[in-house]
């Protein structure tokens, strides 16, 4: 059986024109075409990006503890300088908290060598990975939606979003764990398409047939450029691996989905025959091959944190004289720092005072202050008495939205097979759950910070079917693109209002108490 298409869209099908149309599986396969207006989705991604530019750097430099770093980034920050120091590494043995990989203290490090050790240059690095984040969301939302301007709201609401902004602002690990998770999840999108798009064209060419167990589908290189973020991911923070484990299964879910969409008459076998050890070597052992490269400068120093703990403890294990000593003292290094992990648990009776759990991320009930500043400090609000703070808040116009969005999404992905919600829940939930599995470890909200881009994507996702499909009549076009419209103007509203406290602007007391809206903000 084959299906026409309107003319308009005959030429955006590859070796259609001319010949015989596609059928109704090649159409599935290829799902609804991309817009055709590249050049101008190019020109609002740019205009949206560099507004998020604007706002991202704007003072960037402050507010700083009299000249040095706030909160977390004063563990970060004097790491990235020994590593400017010393070409990569950090070597503070009086010190002994270096429990996370280089790759984020290193990318800290490239905006110290530009700026200097001020606040400028411990961020710049986080600005310019916020910047990167918000076009990489306009361009993945607009794959998903086949929309530019649902591309282009998902930019606006990521630029609004709270916790992005003060993590693109910190001298801290997580928005670049974030930026790496997300260009991943593009690559995984991507792959899908590709996959598909090849499937198409052994259905059109007639040999989808010839193995029980359906084509093999070629070098992916999509894939591998998973593998490589995801390994990047990891050399950022170990909660990288959530992600690896989540997108390979991920691939793998949409491969099957693939072949039996192309009528493979096994298609779950076909999985595991044609695409099970590719992926698992693109994006598992891939990803673990970066992440050691990642510690090159780690294995090329003599001075770097525990380079030579085998040797100064005598510690020979079970693997002495089958592994190098170098080797045998990186795997004891991350022992050691696998244990500070395991042991980091809530003192009883003396939990941190920002401290939260997970159950409490999704709508952001309890965020974190950073920075407090008030006396002659503060000045600058016209009072006598005055306040500076910068606290890690979700913007509640979207976060309190987050549970009956992720309920919406569950039951798309299941019950409708959407599987674009199910894809940016993959997301979502490999940077939640996984925090579930010892709820007595000390956590705070910044965890959630890789979260972030996937609530928004699942949030567009339910905007676009407000707004109603391209094909939908005029008066519900309308209706639809004014309730995205208020939306989305009291989200820039929300973010407004909360502007100071998100940038360690001078308020009035008065103005710091409207702004804590739920007793737990406090």
């Amino acid at each position: 059986m084959t299906a026409v298409l309107p003319d308009d869209l005959r030429a955006r099908y590859p070796g259609f024109g001319g010949g015989r149309p596609p059928s109704d599986v090649e159409l599935a396969l290829r799902g609804r075409p991309l817009p055709a207006d590249r050049a101008r989705s190019w020109i609002v991604t740019a205009v949206v990006t560099a507004l998020a530019a604007v706002v991202r750097l704007w003072n960037l430099g402050w507010p700083t503890d009299h000249g040095t770093p706030v909160f977390d980034e004063k563990h970060y920050v004097p790491q990235a300088w020994q590593m400017l120091r010393n070409g990569g590494y950090e070597d503070n043995y009086g010190y002994e908290l270096v429990v996370h990989p280089p790759v984020g203290k290193q990318l800290i490090a490239i905006g110290e060598w530009l700026f200097g050790y001020n606040g400028w240059g411990w961020r710049f690095t986080a600005a310019i990975s916020g910047i990167v984040l918000v076009l990489l969301v306009v361009r993945i939302a607009r794959r998903l939606t086949r929309s530019t301007l649902l591309g282009a709201i998902a930019g606006v609401l990521l630029i609004c979003d709270g916790v992005l902004h003060v993590q693109s602002r910190m001298g801290m690990l997580d928005i670049f764990l974030t930026v790496f998770v997300v260009a991943a999840f593009g690559c995984v999108v991507m792959d899908r398409e590709q996959v598909r798009e090849r499937l198409a064209e052994a259905v059109r060419k007639g040999w989808i047939g010839d193995d029980s167990y359906g084509p093999r589908l070629g070098y992916r290189w999509w894939r591998v450029g998973a593998g490589v973020l995801l390994g990047l991911a990891c050399g950022v923070k170990w909660s990288g691996l959530y992600f690896v484990v989540a997108f390979g299964l991920l691939i793998l879910a949409m491969d099957w989905s693939a072949r039996r969409t192309a009528g493979v008459e096994r298609p779950l076998r076909g999985v595991l025959r044609r695409d099970l050890f590719p992926a698992v070597a693109t994006v598992g052992v891939l990803a673990v091959a970066v992440y050691v490269a990642t510690w090159w400068a780690w294995f090329a120093s003599e001075t770097a944190t525990d380079r030579h703990y085998v040797e100064i403890t005598g510690q020979g294990g079970v693997l002495a004289g089958l592994l190098p000593d170098t080797v045998r003292s990186f795997l004891a290094y991350h022992v050691n720092v696998l244990d500070f992990h395991a042991g980091l648990h809530t003192p009883e009776g003396d939990p941190h005072p920002w401290e939260s759990k997970p159950w409490t991320w999704p709508m952001g009930l309890r965020p974190m202050l950073y920075y407090w500043g008030n006396g002659p400090e503060a000045a600058g609000c016209g009072r006598d008495e005055c306040v500076r703070a910068t606290m890690l808040i979700g913007t509640p116009a979207m976060w309190w939205l987050a549970v009956p969005v992720l309920l919406w999404g569950l039951w798309r992905a299941v019950f409708r097979l959407d599987w674009r919600y199910a894809m940016v829940l993959t997301g979502y939930f490999a940077g939640y759950l996984p925090w579930f599995r010892d709820v007595d470890r000390q956590m705070y909200f910044f965890y959630a910070t890789p979260m972030a881009p996937f609530l928004v994507l699942a949030l567009t996702l339910v905007l676009g079917q407000v707004l109603g499909s391209a094909s939908a009549g005029l008066e519900r076009r309308g209706t639809g693109l004014l309730a995205v419209s208020l939306y989305v103007g009291l989200v820039v509203a929300n973010f407004v209002w909360l502007w100071p406290i998100l940038n360690g602007e001078s308020i009035t007391h008065a103005r710091w108490e409207a702004e804590l809206w739920l007793p737990s903000w406090k």
